[in-house]
């Protein structure tokens, strides 16, 4: 019970942490890293932990002549090993435990079961370390523009109004200066599919170059016939393994005692990671996917006045057309970003106010470099007061 205890206190931090921070400021992709999964590793690190839950993480069996706490101890810290040859064999008959056998073989040996919840708090605290850089690249901005704007609104008709009017003068007055805002998150997007996927390769050096096929190799093994197939996650998670300790007899020779250790935790380990194996890939395809995305949406007005439309149902399609052509993907985004955070009248009402800021901007404020055409007509005027300046020259010799 404490175990559970435990993961419902982290659980509820999680939930009062998020409600206390409304402000949407990423996609659903983007939270699922640094909240789904990190709390996922983290109640996985708690799991693993708890010795109330499986008794022992290791407990080994010897001939008597080494006390139980010490080689328990000693196995603990070193190492066991398994022989992959013995592997499959009919136990009972040919082999005492899977993977055990006569010693002179190839040994597979195992010393990650000490490191599993280092590891997976390492890798919860990788999983936030995006979410952490684009919160502060971000600085609240989102918080403070729509203040009082998110979820559900008592405030009366003219409140809502100067409030959308105050936020729609907002994004004139900084228009075309947020692309430093917009590299920040697609940065940050980039690292989660690196993140991600750093992670599997990182796992499968961890478990020894086993974790990349661990989950096809399970479901192999379920659609095989149970004569003929060795179970995986035995293989890499073995239950009962051997140990070797030595030490010096009574007349100063050294001995061997080789020990059984049953590796209780490993019953833990070997589902916790077949189920990240499976969310691992899902992530690893979902953040791939969101990062096409965003390069459709820079690379594509296109693609920016789609999005916008399912949102602004309320607009025309030539205010949209004409609003992706005078604002930039910086200020897309923040608009992207608004829309997530207001409901859909208080964003059409202040997108409304945005776009009639935009359309009573001179035309000719930043104007654009005359082309050869435009210029044409300057040269006749500029022959002319060459030939009048030449008149006054030879007037005032004379």
């Amino acid at each position: 019970m404490a175990v559970f205890g435990l993961v419902s206190a982290v659980a509820g931090f999680v939930k009062v942490r998020y409600l206390v921070d409304k402000a949407i400021i990423d996609n659903m992709v983007f939270r699922c890293h640094y909240r789904i999964t990190s709390a996922i590793l983290f109640a996985c690190c708690i799991i693993v932990t708890a010795n109330n839950l499986i008794g022992d993480p290791i407990s080994c069996i010897n001939d008597g002549a080494v006390p139980g706490h010490v080689i328990n101890t000693y196995c603990w810290i070193t190492y066991t090993f398994t022989l992959p040859g013995q592997h499959g064999r009919k136990m009972g008959t040919e082999v005492a435990h899977s993977g055990l056998g006569n010693d002179n073989q190839e040994r597979t040996y195992h010393s990650y079961y000490q490191w599993v919840p280092f590891m997976l708090f390492f890798q919860g605290l990788l999983f936030y370390v995006p979410h952490w850089i684009w919160k502060n690249w971000e600085e609240g901005r989102m918080r403070m523009i729509t203040e009082g704007m998110r979820g559900a609104s008592t405030a009366s008709a003219a409140e809502r109004k100067h409030r959308h009017e105050r936020l729609a003068q907002y994004l004139y007055d900084s228009v075309n200066t947020h692309n430093t805002y917009s590299f920040g998150y697609f940065i940050c997007e980039a690292l989660n599919f690196i993140n991600v996927v750093g992670n599997i390769f990182f796992v499968d050096k961890f478990l020894g170059g086993a974790f990349l096929t661990y989950g096809s190799d399970v479901l192999r093994f379920s659609n095989m016939n149970q004569e003929n197939r060795s179970d995986p996650m035995i293989e890499i998670f073995p239950r009962v393994t051997k140990c070797t300790f030595h030490k010096y007899g009574s007349s100063g020779s050294i001995q061997k005692h080789d020990a059984l250790c049953v590796l209780a935790l490993n019953i833990l380990n070997e589902k916790i990671y077949i189920f990240l194996w499976f969310w691992f890939i899902l992530l690893s395809v979902m953040s791939g996917v969101a990062i096409l995305y965003s390069a459709a949406v820079v690379m594509m007005p296109t693609t920016r006045e789609a999005v916008l439309k399912r949102r602004f149902r309320g607009a025309k399609d030539s205010d949209i057309s004409g609003l992706i052509r005078r604002i930039q993907v910086g200020d897309f985004l923040l608009i992207h970003l608004l829309g997530q955070n207001l409901n859909v009248t208080s964003f059409s009402e202040m997108l409304h106010t945005y776009i009639g800021l935009l359309d009573e901007q001179p035309s000719n404020d930043t104007p654009s470099a005359p082309s050869t055409l435009e210029m044409a007509p300057m040269y006749p005027a500029i022959e002319k007061y060459d030939k009048e300046k030449e008149v006054m020259h030879q007037d005032y010799e004379a």
